[in-house]
């Protein structure tokens, strides 16, 4: 069996626990390794997945030029270090890397800028994404489900 086909579908077995939370299913799991539980015969299920954006701001041609230059600088700074490996002995190593954070950020500020400006105000807020579960179950193999729930029982007590 390929590892395409051992993870294409959805595994099957028993529920042996639900939770509301993935920390909560992650904690069971971590639970059942702990007591050295076989947790390679469990799964970890999230049913009615939605996709949830959170709103973290309004995005302004100013914060577009800075998160530009903020990402052109880690740029120019990776520039800057790869063309220092390369750099003569009489080169400034400092003053290399300093210049091409330099232009890497001034560049990204007005890639950031124009290209915000370029939008028509689209998309004027940043934001960040995530996919979620309404619920999520730990799911075991039918031979191993009942020592499974005897050990999670041992979670619900502790």
């Amino acid at each position: 069996m390929s590892a395409h086909e051992q993870y294409s579908d959805i595994p099957r077995g028993q529920v042996v626990g639900s939770y509301d939370t993935y920390l909560e299913a992650q904690r069971a799991v971590d639970f059942l390794s702990d007591k050295e539980f076989p947790v390679q015969h469990v799964s970890i299920v999230g049913s009615d997945l939605r996709m949830v954006e959170n709103v973290l701001g309004r995005l302004t041609r100013g914060r577009a030029a800075a998160a530009g230059a903020a990402t052109g600088a880690w740029f120019g700074l990776f520039v800057g270090v790869l063309l220092s490996v390369f750099a003569d002995d009489g080169t400034n190593v400092f003053w290399l890397i300093v210049s091409a954070i330099i232009y890497g950020a001034v560049f990204g500020a007005v890639f950031g800028f124009v290209g915000h400006a370029m939008s028509g105000g689209r998309r004027d807020f940043t934001s960040r994404s995530k996919i979620v579960a309404s619920s999520y179950e730990v799911r075991c193999t039918w031979a191993e489900a009942d020592r499974a729930r005897e050990v999670l029982a041992g979670l619900t007590q502790g």
